[in-house]
């Protein structure tokens, strides 16, 4: 994921994945032989009470220059001019942000922090509300290889770096959007934590399964043309990439 000479830009939101992932990019550059530099950047939708600033100082402990830039992008997702999901509006003007941000700093690679848990929530998303059986995957390409898009956490259990990030007393800060707390993301991982509750070993069968895909048992798509199957809502499918592979912020 990481070469010697990168500069890596890194995606903050505030919570506790995105600050576990910058702390261990800036730890493990004490550690190993590999010198890179990273760039973080939180890109606030216009909430309030925000707390950019609070996250700005938080970073300057840490000897790292947050770029904070005051967007309206989810004022205007959840505005009356967007017939779209204000989630799926709001992480693509999110998304096109980001990767400009990272291209006028001169980064190649934008560090995110999404987990094990993000993965399978997001292909049950793109199930459920894209039609399509796909996720996030720990590293890809953007824009024909101009970009590449990291995902250090994919591996990792959300109740680990959550036990991490208490452990290191991580600040919390609350979320202001209106619908975080009633986001179709929220009602899949919902469903997911019902089932993991009656089958320990659920979660990581579902998490084998996105590399163990039995192509010969799936139906195939004969149609000319692609019919579409509904909202995409929170699905992180992005076309900016130059092709139809899944990605996502």
């Amino acid at each position: 994921m990481i070469s010697n000479g990168d500069r890596i830009a890194v995606g903050l939101s505030g919570g506790q994945d995105s600050l576990t992932l910058l702390w261990l990019l800036r730890e493990r550059l004490r550690r190993i032989p590999v010198h890179y530099e990273i760039y973080p950047i939180y890109i606030d939708p216009g909430f309030e009470p925000g707390f950019g600033a609070q996250l700005k100082d938080y970073c300057s402990q840490w000897g790292l220059e947050l770029r904070l830039e005051e967007t309206r992008h989810g004022i205007l997702a959840h505005s009356t001019e967007n017939r779209e999901n204000p989630c799926f509006l709001c992480s693509h003007l999110r998304r096109k942000r980001l990767f400009e941000i990272a291209d006028d700093q001169g980064c190649r690679k934008l560090a995110l922090g999404h987990n094990k848990d993000d993965l399978i929530e997001t292909l049950f998303l793109n199930i459920c509300y894209a039609g399509e059986i796909c996720t996030m995957v720990p590293s890809q390409s953007f824009f024909q290889g101009k970009f590449t898009v990291i995902r250090p956490l994919a591996y990792v259990d959300e109740t680990v770096i959550r036990k991490f990030a208490k452990e290191n007393r991580f600040p919390v800060f609350d979320n202001p959007c209106p619908t975080s707390k009633t986001s179709k993301r929220k009602e899949v991982k919902e469903m997911l934590n019902r089932l993991y509750q009656d089958n320990a070993n659920v979660k990581g069968n579902i998490f084998r399964a996105l590399s163990h895909v039995r192509t010969d048992y799936l139906l195939k798509d004969h149609s000319k043309r692609r019919k579409g199957s509904g909202n995409r809502h929170e699905s992180i499918q992005s076309r900016e990439s130059g092709h139809d592979a899944p990605s996502a912020l």
